[in-house]
C-alpha cells in the first residue's frame, strides 16, 4: 500500500499546519516539499476546500518577486488572454507537455552525470553544483523564453485555426430566418379557408 499523500490545513488565521508533523509550517517549507517532489494537499481547515493550486501560485508569486523572474509581462498577457477562451484547457495541457519535457531533458542530463561519476561520487555532486551556479540563471532564462516561445506559438495556430474557419463560410449566404419547407407549408395550409366554411367575411 502507498504512502498516503500528505495533508497540510490550512487556518482562518492564515498558517498552515502540517498533519504528518503535527507542526505549523511556513509557505517556505511547502516550496521545499515541491522541490523535493513530495505529494501533498493543502486544504481550508473550516470547509475542507481542496486549495493546493492557490498555494502553489503563492509560491510562484513570491518567486516572481524576487530575484530573477521567469515569465515576462508579454508572456503573462498572452497568458491572461486564454482565460474564457474556448482553447482554455488545451493551452493550459500544452503548456504543461512543454515543461514536462523540458524537466525530462534536465533529468536525462542529471542521469548521465550520475552514470559517469556516480550517486555517492563527491565529483559528481561537485561538478552538478559548479554548473548550476555558472549555468543555473542562463538555463532558467532559457526556460522563460522557451514557454514564452511556445504560447506565442500556440496563438498563431490559434489565429490560424480561426482564420480558416472565417474563410470557410465566407462563401456561404445564409438567409436571416429558415423556415423548412414543411413547416412553411403547414403555416400556408394554416391561413387557408377551410372549404365549405366561409372566410370570415
Amino acid at each position: 500500500m502507498g504512502e498516503q499523500v500528505r495533508l497540510i490545513k490550512k487556518y482562518p488565521n492564515r498558517r498552515l499546519y502540517d498533519t504528518r508533523t503535527s507542526s505549523y509550517i511556513t509557505l517556505s517549507d511547502v516550496k521545499e516539499l515541491v522541490l523535493s517532489y513530495e505529494e501533498f494537499q493543502v486544504v481550508d481547515a473550516k470547509t475542507g476546500e481542496d486549495i493546493t493550486r492557490s498555494i502553489l501560485l503563492q509560491i510562484i508569486l513570491e518567486e516572481e518577486g524576487g530575484g530573477v523572474p521567469m515569465f515576462t509581462s508579454d508572456l503573462l498577457s498572452h497568458m491572461i488572454r486564454f482565460y474564457g477562451h474556448a482553447l482554455q484547457g488545451m493551452m493550459g495541457k500544452y503548456l504543461e507537455n512543454n515543461i514536462k519535457a523540458f524537466s525530462d531533458m534536465q533529468t536525462k542530463l542529471q542521469d548521465q552525470v550520475r552514470g559517469i561519476y556516480g550517486d555517492n561520487s563527491s565529483v559528481s555532486k561537485d561538478l552538478w553544483a559548479q554548473f548550476l551556479n555558472f549555468q543555473g540563471p542562463a538555463l532558467q532564462n532559457m526556460m522563460g523564453a522557451y514557454v514564452e516561445q511556445s504560447t506565442k506559438m500556440f496563438q498563431q495556430m490559434q489565429e490560424q485555426v480561426e482564420n480558416q474557419t472565417r474563410n470557410m463560410f465566407t462563401g456561404f449566404q445564409f438567409p436571416p430566418q429558415f423556415v423548412p419547407h414543411h413547416a412553411a407549408d403547414r403555416s400556408e395550409s394554416a391561413l387557408s379557408p377551410v372549404p365549405g366554411k366561409p372566410s370570415g367575411k
